[in-house]
């Protein structure tokens, strides 16, 4: 594990153009130094913003628990604080009187102070899988709602709830809060992009090592359990992406129609899946694709926007009205991710889309072939790492794939960033990542978007009533990069070439 050698706050950079000139992020095959996660410390409070901070109870309680801590095989790397307020005594509360709420309750600990310290991991909504670069952090103020609809949400922006001390998972999912305040019921929030649980921790004990129950500590599967961004899948005749979302763990009760209340709409792309099973939605037909691209209004609705592949280009139903609105939706804030052929919305994009990447349409690749993962920036060392965690990588920074397509040559890394790529036997680019407005200087970017040339969902079904075709269970290495790739998608923008920090 690579270690982090110094601590980031909120504050970090405020102008990013003065702290990064890179535009798509570095595309060096070099270790990166930093994939440990950044922490705030108890002094570095950013703005405060977004519901009042409430217990969740666990539905599948398993693990250990705040009254009988266990110890886990790997121990979670301690993040670096800086001193929290100075305390007069060795009490539960700080002596200062300028402190507020829950500061006062951070125990000196005898000169010790980040010696209290809550400690867990963080996991995808299924409640296995161990995610990367998820904020957690301790408020000191209640929690606006988060805004719903399409915003650029940016890193620098801070975290809402003036938070005490936050920090972020490392590639093994998990986090140490250093230096929080002890006692009864601790609020403790856990966020990625739009995503957010947030918790009650019973009891909080000064100066030692206290353990957050795993079932507390994974994503939301439903509303009552939490916020979901709102998500907007468009099915295709050669990939049945929408499975990998009931795979992710979100409940089959999101899964509505877009006049309800659930968090997922589905939409007929081309020769895709078209309508629900009949336990589902009354068995209703999907809303067309085509309506949700050729209306902005209705693209604003949502915060990500994911394609599965259809087959081909398709661009009769891609107008020029329809491209113009998928790309001003990535420019406001917008989360793209797009699956093989539907780079088409690139190479067909207006201004600067179609210089991102040189494109090509060669013959597949081999199945299984060997891909390797670009480990010359922060979150592509990550990644290369996090593989290694989860079981779908047996060497760094290597990774199979099935099904890979050769539809990107290179990437323009003035522009975009390269993640996932073969040399052998052609080369060729299988994910890459830019944001947007493309071209524009890092601090006035707000949208983020994904092009895969790879299938995702093998062994599940199109063209069978949702969710009747998705059988699978088991997490292939590809969906496992494409799980770490979605929810990188869905967190806070900073620039490739910098570290994370909460967000």
């Amino acid at each position: 594990m690579v270690e982090r050698t110094t601590s980031l706050g909120l504050g970090f950079c405020l102008a990013l153009t003065a702290c990064n000139s890179g535009g798509g992020g570095g595309d060096t095959d070099s270790a990166s130094t930093t994939t440990q996660p950044s922490t705030l410390s108890p002094t570095e409070s950013p703005p405060t913003g977004e519901s009042t901070v409430g217990g969740t109870t666990p539905d599948e309680p398993t693990g250990g628990s705040m009254s009988d801590v266990t110890e886990t095989n790997t121990t979670p790397p301690t993040s670096t604080t800086l001193p929290p307020p100075t305390t007069g005594d060795d009490t539960t509360t700080t002596g200062d009187p300028s402190c507020d709420g829950l500061e006062c309750q951070v125990d000196d600990c005898s000169g010790a102070p980040n010696t209290t310290t809550l400690r867990g991991t963080v996991f995808a909504p299924e409640g296995t899988l161990p995610l990367y670069n998820v904020t957690v952090y301790v408020p000191n103020a209640p929690l606006a709602p988060i805004t719903e609809g399409v915003t650029c949400n940016l890193c620098n922006d801070g975290l809402p709830g003036d938070p005490i001390v936050a920090t972020l998972t490392d590639t093994n999912g998990q986090f140490v809060l250093e230096g929080v305040p002890a006692g009864a019921d601790i609020p403790l929030v856990i966020t990625v992009g739009k995503w957010r649980r947030e918790l009650t921790i019973p009891a909080v004990t000064a100066c030692t090592a206290n353990d957050v129950e795993p079932t507390l500590t994974r994503l939301p599967r439903n509303q009552s359990e939490g916020h979901i961004p709102r998500i907007a899948l468009t099915t295709g005749s050669s990939d049945p992406f929408e499975c990998l979302l009931r795979k992710l763990g979100i409940d089959d009760s999101e899964f509505t129609l877009p006049d309800a209340a659930g968090r997922v709409n589905l939409f007929v792309g081309a020769n895709g899946t078209d309508r629900y099973n009949d336990a589902n939605n009354g068995g209703a037909d999907f809303p067309q694709a085509v309506d949700l691209w050729n209306d902005l209004e209705r693209l604003k609705l949502y915060d990500i926007l994911l394609m599965g592949c259809e087959g081909g280009y398709h661009l009769e139903d891609k107008s020029d009205q329809a491209r113009a609105n998928v790309a001003a939706f990535a420019d406001i804030g917008g989360r793209l991710f797009l699956e093989h052929w539907h780079e088409a919305w690139i190479i067909n994009g207006p201004g600067m889309w179609p210089n991102t990447a040189t494109f090509s349409d060669e013959p597949d690749l081999p199945s299984p072939v060997t891909a390797l993962i670009n480990t010359g920036f922060p979150k592509g060392q990550a990644l290369s790492e996090w593989m290694v965690n989860v079981g779908g990588s047996m060497q760094a920074p290597e990774m199979e794939i099935v099904q890979g397509q050769h539809t990107i040559d290179a990437v323009n890394t003035d522009l975009a960033t390269r993640w996932v790529y073969t040399e052998d036997p052609e080369t060729t680019v299988q994910y890459f990542t830019f944001n947007a407005p493309v071209g524009a200087p890092d601090d006035q970017q707000c949208g983020r978007v994904v092009d895969s040339d790879i299938h995702v969902s093998s062994g599940d079904q199109v063209n069978v009533p949702f969710p009747d075709g998705c059988t699978t269970t088991e997490l292939t290495p590809q969906e496992k990069a494409l799980i770490f790739m979605f929810f990188e998608l869905s967190s806070c923008l900073i620039p490739d070439d910098m570290d994370p920090i909460p967000g």
